[in-house]
């Protein structure tokens, strides 16, 4: 099973790209520098940032279905990120790094399953929660602060 992991697009940050502190504050939007290395993951370029990067925390809504799984968190975005293209069956080294959870949905916004998984490992857990032809995408979250990481989809 063919699997492709997805980045938020760059389109719906773009407008907060090079605002003022004070201005990103109005909209609900912290300004952080990344001190440290793989410490600050930007949910758009799908790479850890560099130290000394100005990034956005910012709630999004990962899960905008109409159900019980709504869902909302805390995400990093790098000022100016550019949308990842990641390679059909690829696993980002923001990702291979981390724990994490991975919930299976289908199109209805239900969970179907749902799994933990180092992200070394996570093709195997990929591929598999993808065979289940209830399962529409997948939802990555980092496994120890639950934050929204990325979409998975199937590929044919």
């Amino acid at each position: 099973m063919n699997f492709q992991v997805v980045a938020l697009p760059e389109t719906e940050f773009q407008a907060l790209y090079g605002l003022s502190d004070d201005a990103l504050a109005r909209l609900g939007v912290r300004t952080v520098m990344a001190h440290s290395a793989s410490a600050y993951p930007c949910r758009v370029s799908l790479r850890d940032a560099d130290v000394g990067a100005r990034m956005f925390l910012l709630n999004y809504e990962h899960q905008p279905a109409h159900s019980p799984y709504r869902s909302a968190h805390a995400i990093y975005v790098q000022d100016g990120a550019v949308s990842a293209a990641i390679a059909i069956n690829t696993i980002p080294d923001v990702l291979r790094m981390r724990s994490l959870s991975v919930r299976a949905f289908d199109a209805n916004g239900m969970i179907v399953d749902a799994d933990v998984v180092e992200g070394v490992e996570a093709a195997a857990v990929f591929e598999r929660l993808l065979q289940n032809d209830a399962t529409a995408y997948l939802h990555v979250h980092n496994a120890k602060r639950g934050c929204y990481a990325a979409r998975v989809e199937r590929v044919v």
